[in-house]
């Protein structure tokens, strides 16, 4: 018996092989450059001059920044995603299939193409005027603003809000949702003391996959920000590609996955807790 688990142990072992080795070539080896770059002078001396160069108040600005439009957005993508979830768990045969592949259509699409759509769109002589001045009304001044970012960042982002929040939501008992219904709760104490809890790892996942491509995005805001809104993903392009500091560029880098590993942790409790209490039930 030993000998047959040590026999699957060492297939297992060998299987997961190649995932070990892509994984060490382009998960821990990038990691390891970002971090030693950043916490190194250009002779390869430690320094913490790159830091202290990222607390300056134009970096932070834009961090900020970063992070506001990050967060606004997250939350604009779950509230359109979990009345849609609500819509599609209610309606699962082929109509309520089509409207969720509607809804995932940008994910199969390239981010780069999509957003110079949105920037034809809402340029100043754009769709979006044109239809304004057909009806008689003023034109809005869309493009170059952080409004522009929001709905670029909303529309490439938001099938990462769907997808983990229809499959939490749809794993649902409907048991619970009528003996909530037969005991006197109406549809909002329904929504807010049975959904909402029970979907919290659906959304704690979609709020972590659409806010950190949001936070780290350079795309978006480059094409529908302009040279006007720039977010800390622009400012670290710019540092590699433009100016050639690699020692700030990482610097940056290593903020950035600050909030990545925070966002990482909180998906983890959540999952924890989840596992906790079917361990008890």
């Amino acid at each position: 018996m030993n000998e047959r688990i040590a026999a699957k142990l060492a297939t297992h072992r060998f299987l997961a092989l190649p995932f070990a080795l892509w994984a060490v070539l382009f998960i821990v080896l990038p990691l390891f450059f970002v971090l030693f770059t950043g916490l190194t002078n250009g002779a390869g001396n430690f320094t913490l001059e790159n830091i202290s160069t990222v607390l300056q108040s134009e970096y932070l600005k834009a961090l900020g920044l970063s992070v506001e439009l990050a967060l606004v957005s997250t939350f604009i993508c779950l509230l359109l995603a979990y009345p849609l979830c609500l819509i599609l768990r209610e309606r699962k045969e082929s109509r309520g299939l089509l409207v969720f592949l509607l809804f995932l259509l940008p994910l199969w699409m390239n981010s780069l193409l999509t957003t110079m759509a949105w920037q034809t769109i809402m340029e100043k002589h754009g769709l979006i005027n044109m239809f304004l001045a057909y009806l008689g009304l003023p034109e809005v001044h869309l493009i170059n603003t952080s409004a522009a970012i929001i709905i670029g960042m909303v529309y490439n982002f938001l099938p990462y809000m769907v997808l983990p929040l229809y499959v939490s939501i749809s794993r649902i008992d409907e048991s619970i949702i009528e003996a909530a219904r037969d005991l006197g709760a109406n549809s909002w104490q329904t929504l807010r003391h049975v959904l909402l809890p029970l979907s919290l790892p659906g959304i704690v996942s979609g709020s972590t996959m659409v806010f950190i491509p949001a936070l780290t995005t350079f795309v978006i805001s480059a094409l529908l920000g302009g040279n006007k809104v720039l977010l800390v993903g622009n400012i670290i392009e710019q540092e590699f590609t433009a100016a050639y500091d690699w020692q700030l560029g990482s610097a940056l880098s290593m903020v950035l996955m600050v909030f990545i590993i925070l966002n990482i942790l909180l998906e983890a409790f959540t999952d924890s807790g989840e596992q906790g209490k079917k361990g008890r039930s």
